[in-house]
């Protein structure tokens, strides 16, 4: 009996506690919706919703810039006063290019404190292809095939943002692009949906990890949302005019990757598409990804992209911009000024419903609430933090790590690396050799400049050779550069006599040529892939000194390197690696490291070949019929095929593929299996790659697509057996009417190291 009265008498206390607290959590909601105790997130969204004013809601929407050092005096006058009045007043909420804790920490306290609900910002930055510490471009980091290693590069990207106040990355770009021509085409991950939709999940999960609410977090929003890649002549901000088959079997299925993901944010693309600027395209935005994906994140448009239809032609003035923008599904208004001040009365005189602010404020907020920022504003302003995690050997390492990873050999004659690592001579030329900026690459924003390790710093680490330098002539050529020093001495010759000279004394001669690292990014496109400046020229009169060369290329896109592929015994591509690039090519060239990259992107002969692509039709006419017939579907002055094809990658090693073997074991699912030796003297990594032809259907299908890779590291001499599965998901494909079928017919399954693999089986689905 004394049991029961002390147990009746415990759970009596604990109700009266619970009450007391539920009474005190009722208080403390009436007077902060921050600390409020509810534990539902959408319960909590509802519940700030209903105490917010129109403005405060339209607030929300509204994203600034940085637009006053916060360590000096408040705006008294101008747009920037007007800025920090909306600030103060709840009508901000996201800010972009505010870094650093005691800045962000500033501009999040004014929010925090005083404005009327108190409501905290989310803070965006470019963090694209690391921050401070600055991982290889994105296109580079695809070169290495290796997902786990493409999620640390985000996950310590995302830390070390974290710790600098950000939590929320622009990124990834999973665009997809068949043009080299296009300055973004460094951001993305090449030409490929299968191989971009893996990486944009890798990605995406790197950036978020398993809890967003979690200090070393940020959001990922998946970019730019959708077609932007197809610029039409790989010009930056042009019109992209695709077909609903491209658009649904190309296009789409990174981003449907990336909501499937859990990536919280989008961003909508400069571009049209069918006659509609993204910004203002419902079927984008509301039909396809907020409909039919179930996203439940929100939609930011790219920066001053509603003002820009204004430019499309598309709406008459500001006013106009802002209500179709509203009313397609962009939730929130990037450096506009679009929302704030036209939303209202676009509001109160029914041209806009209530409703459609509601739902965009409440996906924001969702997104607020879903990364802790209500339960602790300051979360991501530790300034002890920050000093720890910034430039930290961790991250270090893992940048070091995907460089070597992100390295493509595309050449290697007679064995001409890895260079033997003592009593060699060996010259070192060009100007990218010594550069410790370029190296960091484009979109590197949060990083210094002159803290890359730079190529000839790498190789002097190696002190059992003799290296001497030569820089022969600088890179870079255009007026659309910055800063405008790099236009300096672009055509000038000489150091070319030096550069000769050094060449031949040397037992090696180390080339280092391409483009720098702000020769491609936003607004940097191209209609000449050569080699710039006079690069080519000094390359071909040092090979006339001495024809012992190892390109080594740095570039952020493909290149039309014919006379070096034909004349150079070796070649190296080697990106916009970033702050360990020096080191990581070092390695490889010695042969600490065995390379293990795989393009991709195709490389084409020449320009006039772009967009080029593996995954092309076959059209009507696709080979010759017989001998000396002119009309099929070619050039009359170069071949059809690339330079490099896609997936392509060689190694200090060779690789056999035999014993393909292809299995139906259920409906719809298909086991394909191969042995892979390595039949080579050194370990090494192989990305064995299957790809796939539907031979007959209802609409055109590709050639061939890649639909299944693994990594695979094996000993001299091993062998392992590899099983990749087809199902539903790499079998079928999207009709006109963007329904997935999976379509019965025959099959042929390619296997082999590149998309020219000619290991072969077929297969029938009934």
């Amino acid at each position: 009996m004394k049991k029961l009265i002390f147990i009746f008498i415990f759970f009596s206390l604990n109700i009266a506690l619970v009450s007391c607290q539920d009474a005190n959590a009722t208080i403390q909601l009436q007077e902060d919706p921050r600390v409020e105790k509810i534990d539902d997130i959408d319960a909590k969204v509802n519940d700030l919703l209903s105490k917010m004013t129109l403005e405060e809601k339209i607030g929300q929407m509204n994203q600034y810039n940085g637009f006053w050092d916060l360590t000096g005096p408040v705006p008294s006058n101008g747009d920037a006063a007007k800025k920090y009045d909306h600030l103060k007043k709840g009508l901000v909420g996201s800010m972009l290019n505010v870094r650093g804790v005691k800045d962000v920490k500033a501009v999040q306290k004014i929010a925090v404190e005083e404005t009327r609900l108190g409501i905290p910002l989310i803070i965006g930055f470019d963090v694209v292809h690391g921050y401070k510490t600055v991982s290889p471009i994105p296109l580079a980091e695809a070169a290495s095939w290796d997902l786990e290693a493409i999620k640390l590069s985000a996950q310590v990207a995302a830390e070390e943002a974290a710790a600098a106040g950000i939590n929320w990355t622009f990124a990834p770009m999973v665009d997809i692009s068949r043009d080299a021509r296009w300055g973004r085409i460094m951001e993305g991950a090449g030409e490929d949906p299968y191989l971009g939709s893996r990486i944009a999940v890798a990605r995406v999960e790197g950036f978020q990890g398993d809890d967003l609410s979690a200090a070393n977090t940020i959001a990922a929003c998946a970019k730019h949302f959708a077609g932007y890649g197809f610029s039409e002549a790989g010009r930056d901000y042009n019109t992209v005019d695709v077909g609903t088959s491209t658009l649904n079997n190309i296009i789409f299925p990174p981003f449907k990757a990336s909501v499937e993901a859990g990536a919280r944010t989008f961003m909508n693309s400069f571009n049209e598409l069918n006659g509609l600027p993204a910004t203002g395209n419902a079927y984008l935005q509301r039909d396809v990804l907020k409909k039919q994906w179930d996203f439940d994140g929100f939609v930011v448009s790219d920066w001053g992209s509603i003002n820009e239809m204004i430019a499309h032609r598309q709406a008459k003035n500001r006013n106009q911009a802002a209500e179709l923008a509203v009313l397609a599904g962009s939730d929130m208004d990037m450096e506009s000024y679009a929302y704030v001040n036209e939303l209202v009365n676009l509001v109160k005189s029914g041209k806009v419903k209530e409703s459609l602010i509601d739902d965009a404020v409440k996906r924001i907020l969702k997104v607020k609430f879903e990364l802790g920022l209500f339960d602790d504003p300051y979360k991501y302003c530790n300034e002890e933090t920050e000093k720890q995690v910034t430039g930290s050997r961790r991250i270090n390492d893992a940048v070091l790590d995907m460089a070597k990873k992100s390295i493509v050999l595309l050449k290697n004659d007679n064995n001409v690396l890895p260079l033997k690592k003592k009593g060699q001579k060996i010259a070192v030329i060009g100007a990218l050799a010594n550069d410790k900026t370029s190296p960091l690459g484009s979109w590197r924003i949060g990083a210094d400049d002159n803290t890359a390790v730079s190529l000839l710093e790498g190789l002097k680490a190696y002190t059992g050779n003799t290296i001497t330098y030569a820089k022969g002539a600088d890179v870079v050529t255009g007026e659309t550069l910055f800063p405008k020093e790099l236009t300096i001495n672009a055509t000038d010759k000489s150091g070319f006599p030096k550069a000769i000279a050094t060449a031949k004394n040397a037992d090696v001669v180390v080339m280092v040529l391409g483009e720098h690292g702000l020769h491609t990014g936003e607004g940097r496109s191209r209609t000449d892939l050569n080699l710039t400046g006079v690069q080519q020229e000094l390359l071909e009169e040092v090979y006339k000194a001495n024809k012992n060369i190892v390109l080594v290329l740095n570039n952020g896109r493909p290149l039309t390197i014919n006379w070096a592929d034909e004349h150079v015994p070796a070649i190296v591509e080697a990106w916009h690696l970033g702050t360990q690039s020096g080191n990581a090519i070092a390695q490889v060239l010695y042969g600490d490291y065995n390379p293990s990259g795989k393009l991709p992107m195709t490389f084409p002969k020449n320009v006039g070949q772009v967009p080029i692509y593996y995954n092309h039709k076959s059209t009507g006419r696709p080979n010759l019929p017989s001998p000396g017939e002119v009309f099929w579907s070619h050039y009359t002055d170069v071949s059809n095929e690339p330079l490099y094809p896609f997936g392509y990658g060689l190694s200090y090693t060779t690789f056999a593929y035999t014993n393909l073997k292809v299995e139906k074991i259920a409906d719809h699912q298909v086991k394909v299996s191969f042995d892979l030796k390595n039949t080579g003297k050194v370990k090494g990594k192989e990305v064995a790659q299957l790809y796939l032809r539907d031979e007959f259907a209802s609409i055109t299908r590709p050639v061939r697509e890649l639909k299944g890779f693994e990594l695979v590291e094996l000993n001299p001499n091993e062998t392992k057996n590899i099983t990749l599965m087809l199902t539903d998901k790499e079998l079928g494909f999207y009709d006109n009417d963007g329904k997935f079928v999976v379509e019965p017919g025959d099959f042929t399954v390619f296997v082999g190291g590149d998309s020219t693999a000619s290991l072969t089986s077929q297969f029938t689905l009934k």
